[in-house]
């Protein structure tokens, strides 16, 4: 029996029953083993969560029958993504699922992981993979405190220390990872690029002076300042540890969305946490409590006192300053005044935050 309270039911030439492009036998199968329990049927209702750039999320949640005439409620995350090609990153769109079907999550601890997958599936013929995961209820996004900032800055350097320090050997040869060098090449990408170049250097650039020179000054240095990078430790970074993909619950961290995932250096998350659409106002203060709090944690597995730059604001610079320009005229030629406005001032906030954290470094 299949009952749907939303969505639509199609069959194939097969005869399988399908749910929003999902298997009514899947549903099953994965309620089955999420509930640890014999899964007859299920209703359901969907929600639309955040997705990635081709990814859609679902919320699936409904109430299921099990074997022997009871009911159980439920909730579980449905996310599918469609093939698509990342800046010099061409396999991301998988690496989710790679990661998914891999041991990698035994590395995770209570406190520090990511959400139960239940099933994962790749269709090769649509260029697509579909991953069945926990639901996880918590605080996330601009709603997260410094306390919690700083728990999942530390959570992280734990993490990323033992990593570092056992050096798995699966992990070692996985294939599918982002490469070293992707945060500069990403760096020299957008410096290339004329458009955002020029401007700050132009005379009609309305982004005021001391910040145009903040960015003029990186360039100008981009090359002793990556060298300095290159000689931290390289370490597996999420490389998108931004607000919305952490979930605070029960004392603990959850981190979604894998895709970027791969090598890189120690602190390069840490940028991701303190500036991509971060909490402005506390931006500075949450600089000043995080990167502390990371470093405790990866000092737990590897001694790094020997290191005394530790190239984060720098990091924070590459990554984000060109971006923030990119974001503040590509809102400057939006439609509706007042919103564009308000993402204007937001981007030119932030990158004023940047240039006061180096005025208190």
């Amino acid at each position: 029996m299949l009952t749907a309270h939303a969505g639509f039911t199609l069959i194939n030439g097969s005869g399988e029953f399908f749910i929003n492009d999902i298997k009514a036998e899947t549903l099953t199968q994965v309620l089955s083993k999420m509930l640890n329990t014999e899964i007859a049927h299920a209703d359901f209702q969907t929600k639309q969560l955040h997705g990635g750039t081709v990814g859609d999320v679902q919320l699936v949640s409904g109430n299921a029958k099990t074997a022997d005439g009871g009911t159980l409620p439920y909730k579980i995350v449905v996310k599918t993504q469609k093939k698509w090609e990342r800046y010099g990153d061409p396999q991301s769109w998988r690496r989710e699922y790679d990661f998914y079907k891999s041991n990698f999550g035994a590395l995770f601890s209570e406190s520090f992981r990511w959400p139960e997958c239940y099933h994962a599936e790749m269709s090769e013929e649509e260029n697509e993979t579909q991953i069945w995961m926990e639901y996880i209820e918590g605080i996330s996004g601009l709603d997260l405190t410094g306390d919690m900032y700083e728990h999942a800055a530390e959570g992280l350097g734990r993490f990323q220390g033992q990593l570092y320090a056992e050096q798995p050997a699966f992990l070692q040869n996985m294939t599918n990872l982002s490469k070293v060098d992707y945060m500069k090449n990403f760096y020299f990408h957008y410096r290339s690029w004329n458009r955002v170049y020029d401007y700050i250097r132009s005379d009609d650039c309305e982004i005021p002076k001391h910040i145009c020179n903040m960015l003029i000054e990186i360039d100008a240095s981009a090359d002793e300042i990556i060298n300095r990078i290159e000689k931290l430790p390289i370490v597996l970074c999420h490389r998108d540890f931004w607000v919305t993909n952490l979930i605070y619950s029960d004392g603990k961290i959850a981190l979604i969305d894998w895709d970027t995932t791969g090598w890189g250096y120690l602190g390069e998350d840490m940028a991701s946490l303190i500036a991509d659409e971060a909490d402005i106002e506390h931006m500075v203060e949450y600089y000043h409590r995080c990167i502390p709090a990371y470093y405790k944690g990866f000092s737990e597995y590897a001694d790094i006192s020997h290191i005394a730059d530790n190239c984060i604001y720098e990091m924070i610079l590459l990554m984000f300053g060109y971006r923030l320009v990119e974001w503040y005229m590509d809102a400057a030629s939006g439609n509706k005044l007042q919103e564009t406005n308000d993402e204007r001032t937001l981007h030119l906030l932030t990158l004023q935050k940047i240039f006061e954290m180096r005025n208190e470094q």
